[in-house]
């Protein structure tokens, strides 16, 4: 039985919706922040980074502890004749004693101080990495996003390019082109395949990258990435220093390290004090040579003479030096945090305008310009470089559009870590449209 042209029409849009949906179920889009948490619970590096805080967190407990006691046990002025008698002479004792070390007042808490400054040091190192993370893996989100996008804009020049060819081989063939047209569509054809391939790689390249990030298969395949809106960034340069002052997590790791240093000065200064050892004896004594041999005990203190004055200068010396010089990374990193802010903030406007000029002005422009150069073309009064001129120049354009808007993310990305968290708007770049 034939069927009708109308019924076959209807079954292939039916089959075609099919598949549509079927394909749109199978394909699978990225969530930045998903990738953010994925990459924050299970890279070695940050867990390498948390196990070293952990370790001086533990190393700091026992910082203030006093050394154990020593205890003794001893026969004491025993007979060379009789090495077991303990009765032949008065003197013959048996001892049991115990010791205990005891720093200089301040010293024990001095220590303390030192190690939980070195301790709080590395956990804003910690909090440090995590910011950097977020931030790496952001960069390449976008930039996977721009290659997406590239590809697409080289998709649709490859098809308009088919048809610039099809357009040059008609009129040659009725005698009202010339072959160069053919050759050069053909060529800018294979430059655009040669495109794609580049296109192809770099994000393969992109996929290993983030996967790496995220501790996964490096072949593991990175789903499509949606479309964002470019968030306003209301904040002034004065507000986001205030931000950073209150939140970067390397300024208060050198703050930490600053601390540790003027403790390290203190402690070493004390060493010009002794430290003490007191102990506690007790004499067991048999009866000898008409002696009633009374036990007897001893008490003792023992002190050390701090005489290596050079030595202990040089420890003060040291801790000086220690302390400028984190004093110094601290002002360093304050200005590079400055710096950074200034100029992401002058690199974001000048993105966003960018995206503004091609959006509303240049891409209309060349679209309009471009379609006058195709009807022109037609009727012979534009010749086909012209065409093919009027083409890329839209593609660059294109090209330029999306690398702005992918630019603009990664800078606020940089702008976040540069301050120490997530900005008003940005938690939700990820999703939208343009």
């Amino acid at each position: 039985m034939k069927l009708s042209s109308v019924t076959i029409t209807a079954i292939a849009v039916i089959a075609f919706l099919a598949t549509g949906v079927g394909a749109e179920e199978i394909k699978q889009t990225e969530n930045l922040q998903q990738l953010v948490r994925a990459a924050l619970a299970g890279n070695p590096e940050l867990k390498s980074s948390r196990a070293r805080w952990q370790m001086f967190v533990s190393k700091a407990k026992q910082a203030s502890s006093f050394e154990d006691p020593m205890l003794m046990f001893k026969l004491q002025n025993m007979m060379v004749r009789q090495p077991l008698a303990f009765d032949k002479d008065p003197q013959t004792a048996k001892v049991i004693g115990i010791s205990q070390q005891l720093p200089f007042w301040g010293k024990r808490a001095i220590r303390q101080e030192i190690a939980d400054c070195e301790a709080e040091s590395y956990r804003w190192s910690l909090e440090e990495r995590r910011l950097e993370l977020a931030r790496m893996v952001k960069e390449a989100y976008y930039q996977l996003w721009a290659v997406d996008r590239f590809m697409g804009v080289v998709d649709k020049n490859l098809k308009i390019l088919e048809d610039f060819l099809i357009i040059a081989e008609t009129k040659y063939s009725v005698g009202q082109g010339v072959q160069q047209d053919v050759y050069k569509a053909g060529l800018e054809r294979s430059r655009m395949l040669d495109m794609q391939i580049t296109l192809a790689q770099q994000r393969r390249s992109l996929e290993a990258s983030l996967n790496f990030l995220l501790s996964r298969p490096g072949d593991m395949p990175v789903g499509t990435i949606p479309d964002f809106t470019m968030p306003q960034l209301p904040l002034s340069a004065e507000e986001l220093g205030r931000i950073a002052a209150e939140n970067r997590p390397q300024l208060r790791s050198l703050a930490m390290l600053v601390a540790k240093g003027e403790a390290s000065r203190r402690l070493a200064e004390k060493e010009f004090y002794p430290d003490f050892n007191l102990s506690l004896e007790y004499m067991q004594r048999d009866a000898a040579m008409n002696d009633p041999g009374y036990d007897m005990y001893s008490v003792g203190m023992t002190f050390n003479l701090p005489l290596q004055q050079e030595r202990r200068r040089a420890m003060l010396a040291e801790s000086v030096s220690e302390t400028g010089m984190a004093t110094e990374e601290l002002n360093s990193l304050k200005n590079g945090i400055s710096l950074a802010i200034n100029d992401t903030l002058a690199q974001l406007e000048r993105r966003r305008r960018l995206v503004e000029l091609y959006r509303g002005g240049i891409i209309p422009q060349a679209e309009q310009s471009l379609e006058s150069a195709v009807i022109g073309y037609r009727v012979n009064k534009v010749d086909f470089l012209t065409l093919l001129d009027g083409r890329m120049t839209l593609f660059n354009y294109e090209r330029e559009l999306y690398e702005s808007q992918a630019e603009y993310m990664m800078k606020l990305a940089q702008l976040e870590a540069a301050v120490g968290r997530e900005l008003a708007g940005a938690s939700s770049a990820g999703q939208g449209a343009n």
